[in-house]
């Protein structure tokens, strides 16, 4: 009886999320749209993504983040955001935690998603990772991007691995992609996400999300064939901060 009404307060926890997500998307959606018609527009569509869909997310979800910063970003500068990918809300927090206008670099199977997938395909740079073209493409677009003022964020393992795993092996875009366009690395750790909101679907609960900012990663001096060694060492930095809080 008790493991039911679990299940239940679960299954209605999962049905509060997707009212959250949905929402505001509907009552904004002239906005939004207007916002997507042009690039030029993207700041100011960040900004309603970060004010008035992901914090208002976190806080009715009963998840407040809590952010540590080892390191500030600069106004106007780009960055390369990576993060440990672990839960749905791994998104709403890192538009939580940067100021910074920056652009998803995403997997082209999140258009699916009703609602949140027509603006995902408007703003995002969508990427098949078995298309070898579209890869070659991500660049490009990254470039463009870059060249208008804007960050990147890439969840660098690829995916959303076993829950088990507590960090996933990288793949090299991310790193690859900073080296060549000489902009900074910025590691973020997500320490309570994957307790918070799992893919596990009865599963997860409120509480605090924390999350660190890490020193960043200059990469002005790094050759591309840099990019192997910069991608363990910041890989090592997040697998630490995630190793010390599950001990």
């Amino acid at each position: 009886m008790l493991q039911l009404v679990r299940n239940i307060g679960h299954a209605l926890y999962r049905i509060w999320f997707y009212v959250l997500v949905a929402v505001p998307i509907v009552v904004f959606f002239p906005f939004l749209l207007l916002f997507t018609v042009s690039e030029k527009w993207y700041p100011q569509f960040f900004w309603m993504a970060r004010n008035l869909w992901a914090t208002p997310i976190l806080y009715g979800m009963g998840c407040p983040p809590n952010i540590t910063r080892e390191q500030k970003m600069q106004r106007r500068k780009s960055y390369m955001l990576v993060a440990n990918h672990t839960s749905m809300l791994d998104i709403m927090l890192m538009l939580y935690a940067s100021r910074n206008p920056f652009v998803f670099v995403g997997k082209k199977e999140l258009v699916k998603i009703p609602l949140f997938g027509f603006f995902y395909k408007r703003v995002c740079i969508l990427v098949d990772r078995e298309d070898s073209k579209s890869r070659t493409g991500v660049y490009r677009r990254a470039q463009r991007r870059l060249n208008q003022g804007l960050s990147i964020c890439i969840f660098p393992e690829g995916g959303v691995p076993e829950e088990n795993i507590i960090l996933d092996e990288f793949k090299d875009g991310a790193f690859k992609m900073a080296i060549a366009h000489d902009i900074p690395i910025i590691p973020m750790t997500f320490l309570d996400n994957k307790k918070r909101f799992p893919f596990t679907f009865f599963s997860g609960g409120p509480g605090v999300t924390r999350v660190t900012v890490h020193c960043f990663f200059e990469t002005g001096l790094l050759a591309e064939e840099d990019k192997s060694m910069l991608r363990e060492e910041v890989r090592a930095v997040i697998l630490a901060a995630l190793t010390k809080t599950k001990n």
